[in-house]
């Protein structure tokens, strides 16, 4: 967005707010807005793109405290007459003679302070991008396109970690040029435009703006003889194939950042991170809750009620747990030490939860004895449940 925005468009007003609404309240306005007027929505509709695209402009400068400040700064300057031009087109604010080039430093060593330092910084800051001095910074070869893929992993695998090759066919680095874009025994040579500083400033009345050089597209180098196998742009699509490390304990739906292994910038500019997404496969027996592994393992009545040494699986192997007389279904019982490995080298623990399984058929001589069981043992403690019950008899 230019200057002549930040001073003629009222961004409040494109939001519906006052001048004086909290950040929240911007917020809130915007993604009603921002929603409503959504090209998604209105398909076909140039009106609603429009207001679409001035909400989002406005919220990008009041949405963000820093630009909100100096935007309220320089409307209350320029609103307040401060550049009104006479007939013979010099500046005059309440009639005075004014010159506005001493706002930004200009001849006899005045300079007006704004917000704790020069217009020409503060003016540059917005719209060159650069720092103090209004000095512009080249924007460079362009860094790489991030890269994202999917990657299933087995259950045991994501527990315990693994390293896999992952085969790509994406953007890489052109082995011909090395990523420069120039034909091999040449070299990119410096903008003529720019000069090699991949910006042009331009005059607009009393104030410069610069932006990237059109010519080089701001990277400050043109090349002259492209490259015959990436044309000029120092990437080729090719197929690679990357050893990808998941470390153990890692989850369903996490996503590993690779740094530099995505798509190689353009003209030999940083590449671009690969970010890898990870989808776990069910196991048949076991499952996850944070770093302990959970498994369900049926017993019978009797086993319950008489104990057992229960011997069960691990992923590594298997592990024998002490089941006391008289456990009830549901029970859970700890395997310390049996889960997934941290970081730190601990381990989670297995969690395997008993269930006491009912026949459903019994033969005589099952029926008979569990009769006899049922003589000899003490009922059930129901005294609360037998009061309840006899007040609505």
């Amino acid at each position: 967005m230019s200057s002549k925005d930040w001073i003629e468009k009222d961004y409040y007003a494109a939001l519906g707010v006052e001048k004086s609404a909290s950040s929240d309240e911007i917020k809130k306005s915007y993604r009603k807005l921002a929603r409503e007027s959504h090209p998604d929505h209105n398909p076909g509709d140039p009106k609603a793109e429009e207001r679409f695209k001035a909400v989002s402009e406005a919220y990008a400068v009041l949405g963000d405290e820093k630009k909100r400040r100096e935007y309220d700064e320089m409307r209350s300057l320029f609103g307040s007459g401060a550049f009104r031009r006479n007939a013979r087109g010099a500046g005059q604010p309440g009639g005075m003679p004014f010159d506005v080039s001493d706002l930004f430093g200009g001849a006899g060593g005045g300079e007006a302070r704004f917000g704790g330092g020069g217009l020409g910084d503060l003016f540059s800051s917005i719209f060159t991008g650069g720092g103090a001095g209004g000095a512009a910074r080249p924007r460079g070869p362009a860094r790489g396109r991030d890269v994202e893929t999917e990657v299933a992993l087995d259950f045991p695998d994501a527990v315990r970690g693994v390293t896999l090759p992952l085969t790509l066919r994406a953007p890489g680095v052109c082995e011909t040029c090395h990523g420069n874009g120039a034909k091999p025994g040449t070299q990119p040579v410096a903008c003529p435009v720019c000069h090699g500083a991949g910006v042009t400033t331009r005059n607009q009345g009393s104030f410069s703006f610069s932006e990237p050089c059109r010519n080089c597209q701001g990277v400050g180098t043109i090349v002259e003889e492209k490259c015959p196998e990436c044309h000029g742009t120092g990437g080729v699509t090719k197929t690679r194939t990357l050893n990808v490390r998941f470390p153990a304990g890692v989850a369903d739906g996490q996503r590993i950042r690779l740094a530099g292994r995505g798509e190689p910038g353009e003209r030999g500019g940083p590449a671009g991170d690969l970010f890898v997404h990870v989808k776990v496969r069910p196991d048949e027996l076991f499952g996850r809750t944070g770093d302990d592994l959970t498994l369900t393992v049926p017993i019978t009545f009797a086993e319950a009620v008489l104990g057992i040494d229960l011997r069960v699986p691990t992923l590594d192997g298997t592990v024998t747990l002490r089941v006391p007389p008289g456990t009830p279904s549901g029970r859970v019982l700890r395997a310390r030490g049996k889960g997934v490995v941290r970081r730190d080298g601990r381990a989670g623990d297995l969690l395997v939860t008993l269930d006491v399984v009912v026949p459903a058929k019994l033969s005589d001589e099952a029926r008979a004895a569990l009769e006899t069981f049922a003589e000899q043992t003490p009922p059930a403690a129901r005294e609360h449940l037998d009061a309840r019950v006899r007040r609505f008899s």
